[in-house]
Parts: C-alpha cells; structure tokens; sequence
C-alpha cells in the first residue's frame, strides 16, 4: 500500500481521492490545510486521523509515502521541495511550477533524494490518449495540430462582480494559459516534442492574468494551432491533420472520443472504454512506478514537464502576463 497525504481541500482534491480509491494499492493517511479547523473537517469525510497544519512537520512524518498537492501554483514548487527533501513522493497538480526556474529546482530535488516526481497532467494517461499515440501514422505525415479548450469558469461571474478569486489572481500563478491552456500544450509535447517557434496572443484582464488566449507554434514539418479560454465556452473538436487523414478528438478533458477519417471517406472509430472517472490512470501511473522503484513517468516526464513549462513561460511573456 501507498499511503497519501494531500495538500489542499477544495473540489480537485476530492475528485483525485474519489478516483485514487479505485486503485487497489491506495491508502488515504493524512489531510494536510492552513487550519486545524478545515483540516478535521475534510479528514472526517473520509475516515481520517491525521491531520497537519504545519508542511514540515508534515513532511517529517512516518504516516505518509507520498502526497498529492493541489494548492495554489505559486505554492507548488515550494512545498513539493521540502516534502521530497524528506523523502515523499509527490504527485502535483498541473501547471507543475509557476515558471521553468522552480520546474527544473523540483526536478533536481527529485534526482537528488530519489523519489518520484510527476506532473499530475490526466490526459495523456488516459487509455484515448494512448490510442491517439497508436494510430497516428495511419494517417501518413502529420501536417497540423489544433487543440482548442474553452470552458467559461464558474469563477468568471464573481470577478465581473468585482471579486478577484485565485482562479484570476496573478499572485497564485494563475490565469487561462495555466489552468485551461496546459491541457492543449502539454499533449502536444508528448506527441510532437518541442517546438522551434512559437507566437502568443491572448487577451488580458485587468486583474493581470490571461482571460484567454491562443498559441502558434512551429515544427519542421508542421505546425500547431492551441486556443484556450476561462471567459468563453466551445464546442469545437481538437484535431490531428495528416497527408492521408485526420484524427478527431472530441475533446481533451477527458478525451472520450477518437476517430480517424481517412481521405478516402472511411471512418474508424477507435475510441477504448474507460474508467468512469478520468483521474484513476494518474494515480494508478504513479503507484505503479512507486512500487517498481522507477521515479520518473516515461509519458509526464521531466523533458515533457521542463518543455511545457518553457512554452508556457515564453506565451505568458508575450501575452505580458506577469507573475509577482
């Protein structure tokens, strides 16, 4: 058995334990918040003793493996640190860092202590991702990639309120690119690798952040088109265009739906049943290299978290989205 801490109460960390107790080496053993008060209360919803209020004595205990961050991003890096100097293994919510200097700081601790590091990026675990990696030569060179994730937040009423949340604050590292725009990027780096170029726009809120935005970027023998929002909603289809056909992905959180339409007119479907919650093949990644001694993912790997970490931090630049 694994046992878990986590970091963070909000929905995400109880989407994540929902998920983790399907997998059949997952044990929840402490609740890590900034009061007593929240901490016991969101423990007692899953039968939990202990409880930690202070990160480093968090990280001092025997109680615990691994832990599962879902603070704040500008916290990542900070706490991921200290609880892999103390030898847990640590899942950490996507983005991994706020910038490229605190990913590749985390990913040196990581080598240094050894223990496992990964970005907790659910789509390109997901049994549809990996038939996309399948059967992408079907459909011959590959010319483009168009991802598009649009999804309005909840969040975006209280700021036209005039309540700025850490969904649309920049002091939490926040913003369109980071929360919704990894999802676009961070597939794309697995799939195609870095980019030689890349041109950002975005259009930016008064609070600082990027409300939404799109990306252009330049392979030697194709190009990617990325558009993202946290204000606005699409029902546009993401794709991958080749000589002899394209693939169709419904969307990317979760993917769900694969088909590839060939130039001749067939459709293949080749879409795979999957667990009905989509944050089950993280958890299960993670627990499985923990158990074969391997610390690092072959898919969320340090390259691809590293890479997507500069593309982000380059698009912010041009957007001129400025953290603190």
């Amino acid at each position: 058995m694994i046992r878990f801490g986590v970091i963070g109460t909000n929905w995400i960390t109880e989407a994540f334990i929902e998920a983790a107790l399907m997998a059949e080496d997952f044990v929840l053993s402490a609740v890590y918040s900034r009061t007593q008060e929240r901490a016991e209360e969101f423990a007692q919803k899953f039968g939990v003793e202990a409880t930690f209020t202070d990160l480093e004595e968090m990280a001092k205990s025997d109680r615990i493996d691994a832990v599962y961050i879902a603070s704040p991003n500008s916290f990542h890096a900070e706490q991921a640190i200290l609880l892999m100097k103390h030898g847990k293994h640590v899942l950490c919510e996507k983005p991994l860092a706020s910038n490229t200097e605190e990913v590749q700081a985390m990913i040196q601790t990581a080598k240094e202590n050894n223990v496992l590091l990964m970005e907790a990026l659910k789509t390109t675990l997901l049994p549809n991702f990996k038939v996309i990696q399948e059967n992408v030569h079907k459909i011959g060179v590959v010319r483009r990639f168009t991802a598009s994730y649009c999804q309005y937040s909840s969040r975006y009423d209280s700021y036209k309120a005039g309540t700025v949340l850490n969904a649309f604050n920049p002091a939490f590292a926040n913003g369109s690119i980071m929360d919704i725009g990894v999802y676009c990027i961070y597939p794309l780096v697995v799939l195609f690798g870095k980019p030689t170029s890349i041109k950002a726009n975005g259009y930016i809120l008064e609070s600082g952040v990027d409300g939404e935005g799109s990306i252009i970027l330049s392979y030697p023998q194709m190009e990617a088109v990325l558009m993202f929002s946290k204000i606005t909603n699409s029902s546009i289809a993401s794709e991958i265009q080749g000589e002899d056909g394209n693939i169709i992905v419904d969307k990317l959180n979760p993917i769900e739906k694969v088909e590839i339409h060939y130039r001749n007119g067939e459709v293949e479907n080749v879409s795979q049943e999957q667990q009905q919650h989509s944050m089950y093949y993280e958890v299960e990644e993670f627990i499985k290299l923990i158990q074969a001694g391997i610390y690092e993912s072959k898919v969320n790997s340090y390259v691809n978290s590293l890479i997507t970490a500069e593309i982000i931090e380059e698009s912010r630049k041009q957007m001129g989205v400025v953290f603190p």
